[in-house]
C-alpha cells in the first residue's frame, strides 16, 4: 500500500480518497495546496492513503459479503499500520479523519466505529447510506458498517460518552445530492445527544472547488 505525507510537525490529519480515489488524489485536485501553508509552517501532519474500493464497496464481482471483509482489511490497516505511522510523525494533539465525497462516508464509518482513535471527524461532502453498494444484502457486518442502521440502536452508556466526545463536522453544499444524506446522520447523531456542526454551503454543490475552501476552514491555523 501506497502513501503520501505531508509536513514535519503538528496535529495529525488522516485525509481519505473519494471514491476509488489514489493516496495522491488530495494532492492532485488540490486539497493540500489549499492548506499548504499550515503544513509548511508545522500545523499539521497529513497522512493520504491509498484505498480499495474497486476491491470492497465497487466491486461488483464479488458477493456483497466480501466486499465488506475486503473493506474490513483496509480498516484494519488504517488502525494498525496507518495510525501509528501518522502519530509517530505527528507532535500531538488530536487525530483527525477527514474525506470529500465517500472519503467522507469512509471517515464517518470508520470514526464512529472507533471514537477512542480519532477524536475529530469532517465529511464534506459525503454521504452515509450504504444499499446502493451491497445489492440490498444484509448481514451483521453490513449493519455495522452503515451508521445509519447501527447508530439508533445504541444504549451503552460508555460508547455514547466515547461518542459525544469526538468533535463531529458534517459540511455540505446547498445543491449537494448528499445533502439529506448529512441531515439524516446529523439528525441521528443528535437522538443520541452526540453533537455535531452541521455546516451546509450557501451555493455549494458536490465539487472540488467547495471541498477546497471547506477544508480551508476546518483545518484552521
Amino acid at each position: 500500500m501506497e502513501l503520501l505525507l505531508y509536513g514535519h510537525s503538528g496535529e495529525p490529519v488522516l485525509l481519505l480518497p473519494t471514491s476509488r480515489g489514489r493516496f495522491f488524489q488530495a494532492e492532485d485536485f488540490g486539497l493540500i495546496g489549499a492548506i499548504a501553508d499550515r503544513v509548511q509552517s508545522g500545523r499539521y501532519v497529513i497522512v493520504c492513503p491509498d484505498s480499495v474500493d474497486e476491491e470492497s464497496w465497487f466491486n461488483t464481482s464479488v458477493h456483497p459479503h466480501d466486499r465488506i471483509a475486503r473493506h474490513q482489511e483496509w480498516e484494519q490497516y488504517l488502525l494498525n499500520e496507518v495510525v501509528p505511522l501518522l502519530m509517530s510523525r505527528s507532535t500531538g494533539g488530536r487525530l483527525t479523519l477527514a474525506g470529500c465525497s465517500f472519503g467522507g462516508f469512509h471517515t464517518y464509518n470508520v470514526g464512529l466505529r472507533h471514537p477512542h482513535v480519532f477524536r475529530r471527524l469532517i465529511s464534506m461532502g459525503g454521504k452515509f447510506e450504504t444499499d446502493e453498494f451491497l445489492d440490498g444484502h444484509q448481514d451483521n457486518d453490513v449493519y455495522f458498517h452503515s451508521a445509519t442502521q447501527w447508530l439508533p440502536n445504541v444504549h451503552d452508556n460508555s460508547q455514547l460518552a466515547a461518542l459525544q466526545r469526538v468533535e463531529m463536522v458534517l459540511a455540505v453544499g446547498e445543491h449537494d445530492f448528499c445533502r439529506p444524506s448529512n441531515e439524516h446522520l446529523s439528525s441521528l447523531l443528535w437522538k443520541k445527544d452526540i453533537g455535531n456542526q452541521l455546516a451546509i454551503w450557501q451555493g455549494g454543490n458536490h465539487d472540488w472547488p467547495v471541498w477546497r475552501e471547506m477544508i480551508q476552514q476546518y483545518l484552521p491555523w
